[in-house]
């Protein structure tokens, strides 16, 4: 890429075409992020038309939105001919209306009914990612009819590994695989080899629950069928692959207390990044005047023995640390659905044992080590154990229990995680502390 690099910035740009025509779409749309952008819009514009779609799928939607913005609408009927619908429809998604309306205008009346068709269904949804390139067959047809007939329509098609059976009111009856019709003979009919058990997903399904499908059935592609059962689309493993990722990323936001986005970091400026972190800091920082509230409450206890204070912080991070990674493993599992709303008396039971265990550990090993080591009074070393051990229980308990009572309700379990569990373990480690000492130092 260096030495396409040089060629284009000599402007030699018909070398630079011999050259990146030998590269992977990807790696171009990655090279063309690293360039200038009036020059990745010369390199953009003496591609092939079919490699330069290619390449405009994998673009960020910044460039996409860049290289619309400077092309006029004979290149955007170009592309969008090119194009996948589905990798249409993601491209549309991501920008503002105006240039939505600009690429809708340079579209023949038949791609625009049905770019207006997706963009109708609800975000997120299985009918947004979904594309209408596929194959289907009849099921009288024989073997080689059905060969011929994908030989002749599956060119243009995004995968034609699976095949999809419908009748004549396009209900799907069937599916059947590339592999399966080589291996049969030619005269057996469709009918005769089709799967009937079919994995399907409907159009106004979210597309967590249909990534949740793929992983668990192990699918390569997947039809979609509307409410009558007529076959409308497919979704396939790439986009799954996004969507994954995307849930994934959200997920990790939402655990860190940052409004998700789906910019990346590097792209996007600190005014926005400051205005996703800022809502959950304030809320964090206001409901921490309990804890500060509770030592208020107990600062008798805290002067008649200071020395009280310098096991707060342990606590507190104890109990903190022990809550996320209840939450962790509890969201994860919701995520994968190997854990139910059901099964919430199966976690409070699990993670009473676990924090049972861990607390024994934990606070033997600190008794040992503030007594014997740090030379610290009995009565407190066992008053500080004492709190440690019904803090980690306690952490636990809310740890695993919160994410299912937010699923309950319809909340994103993942709020439910480090900030909000810590803030909340925080307050319950200080009472439960100040209370153990002041029954313990007779205070």
């Amino acid at each position: 890429m260096k030495e396409i690099l040089e060629l284009i910035m000599n402007n030699n740009f018909v070398e630079t075409r011999n050259q990146l025509l030998t590269k992977n779409p990807v790696d171009i749309a990655h090279f063309l992020e690293e360039i200038p952008p009036e020059k990745a819009l010369m390199v953009f514009r003496i591609l092939p038309k079919d490699l330069g779609a290619d390449v405009f799928a994998y673009m960020s939607s910044e460039q996409q939105k860049y290289i619309i913005g400077n092309i006029n609408d004979k290149e955007i009927r170009l592309i969008l001919d090119e194009l996948f619908l589905d990798d249409t429809i993601d491209f549309l998604e991501e920008m503002p209306a105006n240039f939505v309306k600009k690429v809708l205008r340079s579209a023949d009346e038949n791609t625009r009914v049905l770019l207006n068709q997706f963009l109708a269904y609800p975000e997120n949804s299985a009918g947004s990612v979904m594309t209408i390139e596929y194959v289907d067959l009849k099921k009288e047809m024989t073997v080689t009819q059905a060969l011929a007939h994908i030989k002749k329509t599956g060119v243009d098609k995004e995968t034609i590994n699976t095949c999809f059976v419908v009748d004549h009111n396009r209900k799907l009856e069937g599916i059947v695989s590339i592999r399966k019709l080589i291996l049969n003979d030619d005269d057996v009919k469709i009918k005769d080899i089709m799967e009937t058990n079919i994995i399907y997903a409907h159009t106004l399904d979210d597309q967590e629950e249909v990534a949740d499908r793929f992983r668990k059935y192990d699918l390569f592609s997947m039809p979609v069928v509307d409410k009558e059962n007529r076959l409308v689309g497919i979704i396939t493993i790439d986009d799954i692959l996004d969507i994954i990722e995307e849930e994934n990323t959200e997920d990790f936001q939402r655990m860190a207390g940052i409004e998700p986005t789906e910019k990346e970091y590097l792209r996007t400026g600190p005014l926005n990044l400051a205005k996703h972190r800022v809502a959950w800091l304030l809320i964090l920082m206001i409901s921490a005047t309990f804890t500060g509230n509770i030592i208020k409450r107990f600062e008798d206890v805290l002067q008649t023995v200071v020395l009280l204070a310098a096991f707060i912080p342990m606590l507190m991070d104890t109990g903190g640390n022990a809550g996320s990674q209840s939450s962790t493993l509890i969201i994860r599992g919701l995520a994968l659905g190997e854990i139910k709303i059901g099964d919430i008396f199966k976690i409070i039971r699990k993670e009473f044992a676990v924090g049972t265990i861990v607390g024994t550990v934990l606070a033997g090993v600190n008794l040992l080590r503030l007594y014997f080591i740090e030379k610290v009074g009995l009565a407190i070393s066992i008053a500080v154990c004492i709190s440690l051990f019904f803090t980690v229980l306690l952490a636990n308990l809310v740890g695993g229990v919160l994410p299912i009572f937010a699923k309950r309700f319809k909340v994103d379990p993942a709020i439910m995680a480090s900030p909000l569990i810590t803030t909340i373990v925080d307050a319950a480690a200080l009472l439960i502390y100040f209370t153990v000492a002041t029954r313990l130092l007779a205070l």
